[in-house]
C-alpha cells in the first residue's frame, strides 16, 4: 500500500510535521483548556517526543495523524487522522480517530472537516471496514464531534483505559464507532 502523506480538504491540507511545527504543537499541548480531558499538560521535550512517535507510526502503517494547516494562511492548527489503537480492549485490534486543534481554531468547523477528510481515506484508500474513536465519558464535546461526524455509541464497548490507574478522574472511556456503509450513508445524507 502507498502511504498516504498528505490529503486536502475544502480549507485544509492534512500533511505530514515538518521541524517548524513544533513550536505552535507544543504550545497547543500545554494549554490548559486544549488539554483538559488529558490526563496531563505536554512539555515542549514531550511533545516534541509525540510528533516523533506520530512520524514513526506513518513509517510503519503508511498512515497517522496528519498535520493540519490552513490554506488561507498556512498556519499549523493541529492534528487529526488515524492511529492503531496500542492498546489491549475488546475492541482491539482497530484504527481509531482522533483530533486536537488550538484554542483559536475551535467552533470553525476544521475539525469535522479534516475528520470527513480522514475517515474518506479510512474507507476508500485504505479500504478498513470500520473506525472506532474513544474518549474520557466527561469529554462531551468530543463526544458531540463524534456524533457529528456519524459514529454511533457503541455502549457495550465503553472501557476503563489502560493507561490511567484505576479511579482516575478520566479513566472510564465511552467507545463510538463508524463503519464504511453508515460513513457511505452519512455522505448521502
Amino acid at each position: 500500500m502507498k502511504p498516504i502523506l498528505e490529503l486536502e480538504s475544502a480549507r485544509l491540507i492534512l500533511r505530514q510535521w515538518r521541524d517548524d511545527d513544533l513550536a505552535a504543537f507544543a504550545a497547543l499541548c500545554a494549554d490548559p483548556q486544549v488539554m483538559r480531558y488529558f490526563p496531563a499538560l505536554l512539555s515542549r521535550l514531550e511533545s516534541a517526543a509525540l510528533i516523533g512517535r506520530i512520524r514513526g507510526h506513518f513509517n510503519e502503517y503508511g498512515f497517522g495523524l496528519w498535520a493540519l494547516e490552513r490554506k488561507d494562511t498556512g498556519d499549523f492548527i493541529g492534528f487529526t487522522g488515524l492511529l492503531n489503537v496500542d492498546f489491549d480492549a475488546p475492541f482491539t485490534p482497530a484504527v481509531e480517530i482522533g483530533w486536537r486543534l488550538a484554542r483559536d481554531h475551535w467552533g470553525l468547523g476544521f475539525a469535522s472537516e479534516a475528520a470527513w477528510t480522514s475517515l474518506g481515506a479510512a474507507f476508500e484508500r485504505l479500504g478498513l471496514d470500520e473506525v472506532v474513536s474513544f474518549t474520557a465519558q466527561v469529554n462531551l464535546p468530543s463526544q458531540k464531534m463524534m456524533q457529528a461526524i456519524g459514529m454511533q455509541r457503541d455502549p457495550f464497548g465503553d472501557f476503563d483505559h489502560p493507561g490511567l490507574p484505576a479511579g482516575h478522574e478520566l479513566e472510564r472511556h465511552v467507545l463510538y464507532r463508524i463503519d464504511r456503509d453508515q460513513w457511505r450513508q452519512t455522505l448521502r445524507g
